[in-house]
């Protein structure tokens, strides 16, 4: 019964996909068309993970972005978050809107908030309240030109499509393992690309202890390798282990190092033990490869969508920022990749998008690199795919929202329709407990009059996001967006010194 269940359920998600292809063209690609857009920014992942990411609940707040879709004069906007947002914030965004006024903006959206702070993904606490699923119903003027868009889609994000009726812009999660650690692998392999050496598919301590000493019998000189869950976020389902040169002298290399993983092991997730680690491991299964060295190494990504209509298209590349005492926590970005080498990343990116376009995959997604420059030139290792909006969704849709213009994949650079450039450095992660008590006004009056805020007139300046996550947690987003790279470094400087300064 419970089978049959199932296929009916994804039968009757594949009727509400197909109406979205039916009205695609219609009404996404003409900005005078009357739609609606039911806006669910949850982060449907591990709850302990989640836990260990300082300010979860207020990465709701990244898909602000999208109220720029409100710049379309018949486009209607549902947002739901699990607490309200400040209306300073709400104001800040429709501030920003281009040829459109913020009366005119307010008419068309609704806020919606669920008012619980719990770490239950925002998804869930919705299908936990059918008055307010009623309510977003009740807002959904016409349901055949409306469509959802999520942080990333899991099945309770499909149960949601199905009791709203509403279509998704993005991938059926029956195609998530493609999105997974183990997935990426196997595409990656699929497509004969370079990937770190390692195995995939592993669900136990004694599996990822024998990938572990393979790795180090097959590279006597390999110092560390890195342990992933499937479906870690940001780095946090990540852990390295360094080797110590014991392994290769026992006579049972995979027992020794089983025998000393929690001690060798260092997890990226602050306040998760080796067992519970270890535990989620199992649970979800993951990979074990090789961690890559190099003098000269950087963390590229590239963006990929693929439309309703099954057109494929890189959109943007970024050369990540990343932390931690191993570089395996996501930071920020900086927009467009390097020259170098943006031609070759963008190339392996269509390769995976039109291999994923053959499976069914829909919407954003992102595939991470580890490149190291070599005599010759560059060698590019596909690390990951991430089928979800990433930390380089958001700044890049503020840029292009905010200037009209579109990213040249052949030049490597965004141009406006005044053909001039722009480029930015973006970040997630600006904290200091020195800017806690912040409220959104005081960020806002101090971005106002030290001028760092972005101007329309120029098309440079400084844009913030996570405002929400600033009075507790001390910690906010920013994007900073200049002529050049150097420019928009500049802000990013600059704001740091300003926040410092104005917070003492």
């Amino acid at each position: 019964m419970g089978k049959e269940t199932n296929i009916q359920a994804d039968a009757g998600f594949d009727l509400l996909q197909q109406r979205f292809v039916d009205h695609f063209q219609d009404i996404f690609l003409n900005d005078l068309a009357e739609k609606t857009v039911v806006i669910i920014p949850s982060l449907t992942l591990d709850s302990r993970i989640l836990k260990t990411l300082k300010g979860a609940i207020h990465y709701e707040e990244r898909l602000l972005c999208l109220l720029m879709l409100l710049r379309m004069p018949r486009t209607r906007v549902i947002y739901v978050t699990s607490i309200p947002i400040d209306d300073t914030i709400i104001d800040y965004y429709l501030h920003l809107l281009p040829g459109i006024t913020g009366y005119h903006a307010r008419r068309r959206l609704t806020l919606l908030s669920c008012y619980d702070a719990s770490s239950v993904s925002l998804t869930e606490k919705i299908l936990q309240r059918p008055r307010l699923i009623k309510r977003i119903k009740d807002h959904i003027k016409n349901p055949d030109l409306t469509h959802m868009v999520c942080f990333n889609e899991t099945e309770v994000e499909k149960d949601l499509a199905m009791r709203l009726g509403t279509p998704v812009y993005g991938c059926d999660p029956k195609l998530e393992i493609l999105g997974t650690k183990t997935g990426s692998r196997q595409i990656f392999r699929q497509l004969g690309l370079l990937l770190p050496p390692g195995e995939e598919d592993l669900h136990s301590g004694k599996e990822v202890a024998a990938a572990l000493a393979g790795l180090k019998l097959a590279d006597p000189e390999l110092r560390k390798a890195v342990v992933k869950m499937n479906d870690g976020f940001s780095g946090e389902g990540n852990a390295v282990y360094k080797y110590t040169g014991s392994e290769t002298l026992s006579d049972d290399p995979a027992a020794e190092i089983l025998n000393h993983l929690p001690d060798r092991l260092n997890i990226v997730a602050k306040g998760l033990s080796f067992k519970v680690f270890m535990e989620k491991f199992e649970r979800m299964g993951g990979i074990v490869e090789a961690f890559i060295d190099g003098k000269i190494k950087e963390s590229p990504s590239v963006q990929c969508r693929i439309n309703p209509l099954g057109g494929c298209e890189v959109i943007s590349t970024h050369d990540q920022l990343l932390g931690g005492d191993d570089g395996q926590v996501f930071i920020g970005a900086t927009f467009p990749a390097n020259p170098e080498y943006h031609r070759e990343i963008a190339g392996i990116g269509m390769q995976v998008a039109r291999e994923l376009c053959k499976y069914g995959v829909l919407g954003r997604f992102g595939i991470d690199f580890i490149s190291i420059k070599e005599e010759e030139g560059w060698k590019h290792y596909a690390i990951e795919i991430n089928l979800r909006k990433g930390g380089t969704t958001h700044p890049f849709l503020m840029l292009q929202f905010l200037t009209g213009g579109e990213f040249n994949g052949e030049e490597g650079v965004f141009k406006m329709p005044n053909g001039q450039t722009r480029c930015y450095i973006a970040s997630d992660n600006v904290e200091d407990p020195k800017y806690k008590g912040l409220a959104p006004c005081d960020l806002i009056d101090i971005a106002m009059y030290h001028r760092i805020q972005y101007d329309g007139a120029t098309q440079c300046g400084v844009t913030f996001h996570m405002i929400g996550a600033l009075s507790q947690y001390g910690k906010l987003g920013m994007v900073c967006i200049g002529r050049t790279q150097e420019e928009a470094r500049s802000y990013f400087i600059r704001t740091l010194q300003i926040l410092d300064e104005e917070c003492g």
